[in-house]
């Protein structure tokens, strides 16, 4: 009876043990991974917060660029305004150059770069023939009478 006491009492007792120990071990280790996962979550925020700062940075650089892009075109658009009214020989060529310099719609195509009138024929793959003539089938064709 003693030997089947201490067969049940040494695995309950290990089991005790052992479940205690895993629970101390368990509340230990927990502490040590949260600040190692909290670490490397602190270090991606930052590298987050970085990017994000990053980005702010250049869209704001973008914007003074085209704001001063912006301001570098009016700037022409009136320096090429002042020399089409200073430099134009007659009223009607300074019209002509201020219409073209504030016309805000894409002009048609001027007259010397017009393409060529759609008078040209489509390229045939068979001989053309006068009317009334034989074709190139019939009996007849290429025999002279």
């Amino acid at each position: 009876m003693e030997l089947s006491l201490l067969v049940w009492l040494l695995p309950t007792l290990a089991l005790v043990i052992g479940v205690a120990v895993g629970f101390i071990v368990a509340r230990l280790l927990p502490n040590a991974a949260p600040s190692n996962t909290q670490r490397q979550l602190d270090d991606i925020q930052k590298r987050f917060d970085s990017y994000q700062n990053e980005v702010v940075t250049h869209f704001n650089s973008t914007a003074m660029l085209v704001k001063k892009l912006t301001q570098s075109y009016q700037d022409v658009q009136d320096h090429l305004a002042e020399g089409a009214n200073s430099l134009a020989l007659d009223d009607v060529t300074r019209q002509r150059l201020l219409a073209a310099l504030h016309s805000d719609a894409p002009q048609g195509p001027r007259d010397r770069l017009t393409p060529p009138k759609d008078t040209a024929e489509v390229p045939r793959d068979y001989a053309p023939k006068a009317p009334n003539s034989p074709g190139m089938l019939d009996e007849s064709y290429g025999l002279k009478r």
